[in-house]
């Protein structure tokens, strides 16, 4: 006599894995959300320790302007030479953990810090007001705009 599964009891497993799945996968996602803004804020808090200590050993200079002269236009090239290459205050430029990006968009002396993240690039600082911010729109579990970790 063969012994196997009908298609009716395949069904009802089928329906109750789907039903498991429904369950668990949002707590899955919620959780991984979380992770990546506590990764977020780490790095936040990294960037800005680096940003608050390379003045005090450049005569007050934030990093980022070409030969320490803030009258030049700030770039994120000068800002990864200083704090990476030469100063060595991090090892690496850390990832935007939501975009996966390290890139960073660099605001002039003169211009306005965006009120809105796109997501376009990892960070965006501005020198002038040694500010830092992760570029990436939304809000965490709490309603906190990821753009003012």
């Amino acid at each position: 006599m063969k012994r196997a599964f009908s298609l009716a009891e395949l069904m009802i497993v089928l329906a109750i894995l789907g039903i498991l799945a429904a369950i668990v996968i949002p707590h899955l996602t919620s959780h991984s959300t979380q992770a990546k803004g506590a990764v977020a804020k780490d790095h936040l808090r990294m960037l800005r320790v680096a940003i608050e200590l390379y003045p005090t050993q450049h005569n007050g200079v934030p990093p980022g302007y070409k030969n320490d002269d803030p009258q030049t236009s700030p770039s994120s090239f000068y800002f990864h030479q200083q704090i990476i290459l030469e100063g060595n205050y991090l090892r690496k430029m850390p990832e935007n953990p939501f975009n996966e990006l390290d890139t960073m968009n660099v605001i002039g002396n003169n211009e306005t810090f965006p009120a809105e993240a796109t997501g376009d690039y990892g960070w965006i600082y501005q020198p002038a007001t040694k500010t830092i911010r992760l570029d990436w729109p939304g809000t965490d579990e709490t309603g906190l705009r990821y753009f003012d970790y």
